[in-house]
This record gives structure tokens, sequence and C-alpha cells, in this order.
């Protein structure tokens, strides 16, 4: 329970205002409750002749007396003189008319108690979701590659909805039952503190046999999220590969893998649910059982030679037994739904808690602007698993000049330029500019002052404009028509039916390649970073689509400082200075054609494209 109260008290705190409601209609509902059904004992007793007997007024001062004893005693002399004056028929009508009413007013605090707790439920939810995806903006480009997209969607869905039906489904019976059952045991003990006695001697062994069944319901719990996040996982894979599952007739395959985890998913949560189902029938049982002891007991109290209940009484005892029987269940209920929940908030703070290595600096260095140059000093990279990436890299890129980076896949080029907007940190050495080290600056300065177009255009489901303007605040129609035409998008764009408002679908999918990637450029030349990265920005696409995006580079490179990854050498034949890596360390440098006239690795590499 200790787990459970951190998170209630970690996102309840905004809405204290609701549980204040929630507390004050449920002892209201409570209390009209215990009214209501006490209109039982004049109405039975009009009903078993009450008109046989004489009642005359207490005192309420009386000494020797209980205030019980006085109070049915002169509550039975109101209805009998009620009975003289009215009749019968008459007064057992106010009754019921009384009970109706007040019955009225309880179910109407009991709707409102459950109401005001729907805004913290769907908040609690909301406000997790919230953390949850601001920590995945956050986090490292490094984390994404060791943790499977499935698996965090399915925390995002299924974890934080789990959240919300078991955490806070529990805290409104944690609220809602202690009320209750302190006001019927209250009543309870007032009506008969011997038969209650006796009643309590029986709790504990229910309660006891209620942990009993659950106590190792969070595991399975546990196993269970695991195996959601399993299928979460494959069905991001199987779209995202869709294609090539249908070209290589695996259809077959992919549904026996898919059939394999949702089969061990529905085993575990059919146990898990089995478990769940379990405490229905238990809590009846041993509510039944209970039931037919107090029957018995309280029996012998009225058939005693000396009666200490009267049978209309002992009747309004029942009932309430009964009703405190309910809030009983639901305290098991409550404990079956908590290790769910708590599995899942514990696959939530996996994520929440991962520590992020790309620390903000306390004090930031201004960079507002880039005047000289970058420099990578002696920067190494390895990942955590300690697997060395680059090694000893020393490279200055004046202000203004074209730097290409070339070398064969693995050879560490996407990791050097991810190191310069700090999508990852350098293992040793440093990055700066303008001889200010990167990681002693504000990484939104940072980042202000770079561009990035990528081989794979990364666009979102969106309209064009959207999609242009992303990262820029407030774009203007015009800016975002200008950025267009600079990268030979605007003709396209306007022979879509709505234009620059066209959606283009998940990922641009309704745009051909080259359209996306001159999308992509348009958006870095709107945001006119003086930095740009360009990795391998035309190695996907066809020798028409290339030239259109090749002369949008150009426009695009124009009067800015440019570090090129390369796959195609022909596309960097003018790059002020090409650098050449091979296993992580820089083998070559120079220009083109200083690079084929060595007759090193650069030519071997070229001669090889030209094949």
């Amino acid at each position: 329970m200790k787990d459970f109260w951190r998170i209630v008290k970690r996102y309840v705190s905004p809405y204290k205002a609701y549980l204040g409601g929630s507390v004050v209609l449920n002892m209201l509902s409570g209390l009209f409750n215990v009214f209501s059904f006490s209109l039982l004992i004049p109405i039975l007793q009009i009903l078993f002749n009450i008109n046989e007997m004489h009642y005359d007024f207490i005192p309420w001062d009386t000494a020797g007396m209980s205030f019980k004893d006085i109070a049915f005693n002169n509550l039975y002399w109101s209805v009998t003189g009620l009975m003289d004056k009215w009749g019968a028929g008459n007064v057992l009508l106010m009754l019921c008319l009384a009970l109706s009413l007040i019955t009225a007013i309880k179910t109407t605090c009991y709707f409102g108690s459950t109401a005001v707790m729907v805004p913290i439920r769907t908040g609690i939810v909301k406000d997790l979701r919230m953390e949850l995806y601001n920590k995945i903006l956050s986090l490292p480009l490094g984390f994404f590659s060791q943790e499977r997209k499935g698996d965090i969607i399915a925390r995002m869905s299924g974890d934080a909805q789990e959240v919300e039906t078991s955490i806070t489904a529990a805290l409104d019976m944690l609220i809602k039952n202690p009320i209750l059952i302190t006001i019927y045991v209250a009543t309870l003990i007032a009506i008969s503190w011997q038969l209650t006695v006796f009643v309590l001697i029986f709790a504990p062994a229910m309660i006891w046999l209620m942990g009993f069944i659950g106590r190792k319901l969070r595991r399975q719990s546990t196993e269970a999220q695991l195996l959601w996040s399993d299928t979460m996982s494959q069905v991001e894979e199987t779209l995202g590969g869709l294609r090539i599952v249908k070209a290589f007739l695996a259809e077959k395959k992919m549904s026996r893998r898919f059939e394999g985890v949702t089969g061990a998913m529905k085993d575990k949560n059919s146990r898990v649910a089995t478990r769940q189902a379990l405490a229905h029938p238990v809590s009846e049982f041993m509510g039944t059982v209970m039931i037919a002891i107090v029957l018995w007991f309280g029996g012998t109290l009225i058939l005693g030679e000396r009666a200490v209940i009267d049978a209309p009484t002992f009747i309004f005892y029942m009932v309430m037994l009964y009703n405190i029987i309910q809030p009983i269940k639901e305290f098991s209920k409550a404990a079956y739904g908590i290790p769910k929940g708590l599995a899942s908030m514990a696959r939530i703070d996996a994520i929440l808690n991962t520590p992020n290595p790309i620390e903000e600096p306390a004090e930031p260095k201004a960079l507002k602007s880039f005047e000289k140059s970058i420099e990578f000093k002696g920067v190494s990279f390895h990942y955590e698993d300690g697997r060395e990436v680059l090694r000893d890299i020393n490279l200055v890129v004046p202000k203004g000049k074209t730097i290409a980076i070339v070398g064969a896949s693995g050879a560490g080029k996407s990791t050097l330029v991810d190191l310069l907007p700090r999508f990852y940190d350098v293992s040793e050495g440093s990055v700066c500019i303008d001889g200010t080290d990167i990681r002693d600056v504000s990484i939104r300065d940072l980042r202000s002052l770079i561009g990035n177009v990528n081989q794979e255009s990364i666009l979102f489901n969106d309209s064009i404009f959207n999609n242009i303007a992303f990262g820029v605040e407030n774009a203007s129609k015009e800016d975002v028509e200008a950025a267009a035409m600079v990268a030979n998008a605007h003709e396209f764009i306007m022979e879509k039916e709505d234009g620059y408002d066209t959606n283009i679908g998940d990922r641009g999918v309704k745009l051909s390649g080259g359209q996306r990637q001159r999308l992509s450029i348009a958006r870095a030349i709107l945001k006119n970073p003086p930095i740009l990265i360009l990795d391998e920005a035309t190695a996907s696409l066809d020798t028409e689509s290339e030239r259109s995006v090749q002369d949008a580079l150009e426009r695009l490179m124009a009067s800015r400082t440019t570090i090129a990854i390369a796959h195609r050498l022909s596309t960097i034949k003018g790059a002020d200075e090409i650098i050449v890596l091979n296993e992580g360390r820089i083998v070559e440098r120079g220009r083109h054609e200083e690079l084929l006239a060595l007759g090193g690795y650069y030519k071997k590499l070229h001669e090889m494209q030209s094949l």
C-alpha cells in the first residue's frame, strides 16, 4: 500500500477539492441510508399490530435507561399517537413516502459522490500520459535504440489505462467504503452491541481469505503487461514492414508469430481474470455464512426468556449488516485491482525514472549566433555497452564552408553529426561552436542554430503547411510559400486539390519520395539556420527526383555552413573538404581531386560506385 499512496500523493494533489466533495457526499449518502432503513422499524411495527401494545412518553433525561431505549420507545409512542389520530393505513402511507423521499436523497448523494470522482480519474490518466509523453520527448536518441517502440506505446496506452482502471477506482473505494463502514458499524453497535461484537469475530477471517487469494496477483499482472508490450511491438513491426511481409509471402509466418504472443497473453490474462472472478463468489459465500450465523445468534436473543432486541429492530439490524457487506466486497476488489495498477505503474516509472544523460548546464553560456567555426577536438564516442564508434576525431568546419563525410556503412558518419546537436554527448573530447563547448550552452540555443535534412523524410500526419512550418512559431503563409518555392515544392503543392492544406497522411505516405524530401528541405529553409546537417539527403531517390532535390539543396546550402553525409560520392564533388571515415577514424581528408590522386580509401569507394 505504500506504493499506492505514493502514487495518490503524486497525482491526486491537483484534485483535492473533488476529494473533499466525495467525502462529504459519501457521508451524507451513508447517513441517509441509515435513516431510510430505520423507517422499517415503525413500518414493521404497524404491520405487526403495534396498536396492541401501549407506549408512554419517556423523558429524555430519565435515569437508568439508555438513549437507544428511550429513542425507540418515544418513536413507537409517536407512531401510535399518529395512528390514533390518522389511522394505521394513513400513517403507513406517510412512512412509505418518507422512506421513498429519503432514499431519493440518498441515491442523489451516492451519484454525486461517484460523479465527482470522474474528473479525478480522467485527470490522473491525462496527467500521467502527458508526463510520460514529455519524458519521451526529453530522452536522448540512444534510449530508443535500446527500447522497442511497441513497448513504449503499450506503456502509454494499456499501462496508463490500467492505472486509471485500477488505481483511481481503488481510490474511490478507499474513500467511500471506510466512511460507509464506519457509519454502518456505529449504527450496528447502537442497535445491539452484543450482536455486533459477535459479528466482528468473523470479519477478520473473511478479510484474511480475500488477501490470501490476491497475494500472487501482482507478479502475474506484470507478466501479462509484458506480453501486451510484445503484442504491440509486433503490430508496430508489421505495420512498418507490411510491404516486405507481402513481398516475401510471409503472412502466415507473421500470423503464427502473432498467434503465439496473443496466445501466451490469453493464458496469462485468463489466470489473472480467474483470480479476480473468484473475489465475488468467495465474498458472497463468506457473507452468507456470516448472515446465517448472525441470524442464529440474533434469534437466540429474540427467543430467549429475556429478549434484548425485538423482531422489527432485529430485521433493521440485518438490513444494515447486509449493507455493510457490499463495502467489504469492494475492499476485496480494491485488493485485486491495486496490484494490477501498481504493476502497470512500475512499467511506466521505468521510463519516467530513466536518467537523461543529456543535461542542461546550470548556468548556460549565451550562444545566439554562429560567427567563426565548429570544432571537434579529440572526440571519441562509445555506447553504454562499451562498443566504440568514434576515436580521436579532430575536425574544424569554418563558417560558410561545406564539409562532406563519407565512408562505408558503420564507419560512424551519422554518429559524428549527431554529436553536434547533442543527440548524444561525446565520451571523450569536446565539440565547440565559436570556441564554446556545446555542453556549456542551453540545448534550445544550440539546436536553434542547426537545421536537419535526413535520408528518410520525417513528416507528420498533418497538412503540408503545418509540416513546412513545423518548429517555427507563427509562420505566415507568405513565408511558407517562399520556402516551398526555394525547395522546388510549390509547383507540386499547388497541383493538389487542397494546396497547402492537403493532409499528407502518416509519415507523408500520400506523397512521392522526392516530394517528401522537398518538403523536408522547405522546412529547413523556413527555419533559416546558419548550420545545416544533411544526412544522405538524396540517397533513396531516383535520378529525376534527385535532380530536383539536389537543386533545392544547393539553394538551401548557399551561404550556410554545411556538414553533409554522402552516400553517392558524385553529389559532394564540390565540397570544400571531404572527410573519409573508416572504423570510427579519419583516414583521409581533402578535396575530391586530391583524394582521387592519393589512390587510397576514397578512390576505392569512388571506383566501386563507378562500376
